[in-house]
């Protein structure tokens, strides 16, 4: 009778983790039947918050790319701590630099109010990104939608993953190749510092010690350098930002025109122009927005395809993931993604 009853609770416990499996097809109007005031909600959230404060839509934006590449888009960033896990927000590429979660938090409670449990955290990353692109001037598109939220999160695989301000262009390259995005690919993803801000922190070592040579990096105009020689003196708070381009509240090519200028605020943007192999990438875009605008969006929605297939659930909090019903806890949880992990990675 106990044998029956276990087997019959590990079927109960297989079916409901069915039901969390991600997703086999993204796709365009996901919500039109389930929530069809979705994107209208998510856009008019975003709207409110650029007017509180332009740099929080920037910031938002740039959840896609720190989500996405690290096990796929499944807003495994937004979640918190907890006693048995470390996630990856204090990670070294998200520590003091991503912020304005609570613009994710403002979303997700205007659409529980609409469509309880419908609309997943990863899809909020996906169409809050777009939208902030759209509001500040740039491209608007059609995202695809059906992603599932994770389960759980790894600092240390933000860590291994996610690329420093430091790295140069070839490093860049193949942390994208990984992923099947190409070199034009990156050059318009990094366009994305078209908006935005960046802090003294990520740039002190181009200004003071670039190569451990002590001097500045030569590729910095003098001109600018000695702008940034003011806005990040040696004994500076480093948190102090300055703008990632000459337009930062605007989603232009004015980035890459900085770039050929030599006004690049970061050392991984400025070397794509220092670097052969995404040169002309640079150069191109510098002189057509259109054509920017268009590989942009190109990247976008191939980053976002990016998922990990591992099983996932719709959060109704982004910041923590949804209790279990206590009947299906007769093991740990670790054991049962343990268990089921042989079972969708064969």
């Amino acid at each position: 009778m106990a044998m029956e009853m276990r087997m019959m609770m590990a079927m109960v416990v297989l079916m409901f983790l069915l039901q969390m499996v991600a997703s086999s097809d993204l796709r365009p109007g996901f919500y039109s039947e389930t929530c069809p005031k979705a994107e209208l909600i998510v856009r008019d959230v975003m709207k409110r918050a650029l007017g509180v404060e332009p740099r929080s839509v920037a910031s938002v934006m740039r959840f896609q790319f720190h989500d996405c590449f690290v096990n796929g888009c499944d807003a495994s960033m937004l979640l918190d701590d907890t006693p048995t896990m470390v996630g990856e927000k204090l990670a070294l590429s998200n520590i003091n630099s991503l912020r304005s979660f609570e613009v994710v938090d403002q979303v997700k409670e205007a659409l529980e109010n609409a469509c309880p449990g419908v609309v997943s955290c990863a899809d909020i990353i996906i169409m809050a990104s777009r939208d902030a692109v759209a509001l500040t001037g740039g491209p608007d598109w059609e995202v695809r939608l059906g992603r599932l939220d994770s389960l759980s999160a790894s600092q240390e695989d933000s860590n291994e993953i996610m690329p420093s301000p430091r790295a140069n262009a070839s490093a860049l390259i193949d942390l994208f190749q990984k992923y099947n995005l190409t070199v034009k690919d990156l050059v318009a993803l990094s366009g994305s510092h078209s908006i935005g801000q960046g802090r003294c922190f990520s740039i002190m070592f181009r200004l003071y010690n670039q190569s451990g040579t002590g001097r500045p990096d030569p590729a910095i105009e003098a001109g600018y350098r000695e702008e940034l020689d003011r806005l990040c003196p040696l004994d500076v708070d480093q948190n102090v930002t300055g703008n990632l381009d000459f337009t930062p509240l605007v989603f232009d090519n004015q980035y890459f025109k900085d770039l050929v200028a030599g006004r690049g605020f970061l050392n991984s943007d400025q070397t794509l122009f220092t670097f052969p192999q995404t040169r002309e990438f640079v150069r191109f875009f510098s002189t057509n927005q259109d054509q920017f605008f268009k590989a942009f969006v190109e990247g976008m929605l191939k980053m976002g395809d990016l998922q990990s297939g591992r099983p996932g659930e719709v959060r109704t909090n982004c910041r923590v993931v949804n209790a279990r019903p206590a009947h299906l806890l007769f093991e740990s949880q670790h054991n049962l993604l343990s268990n089921n992990k042989s079972i969708y990675d064969m």
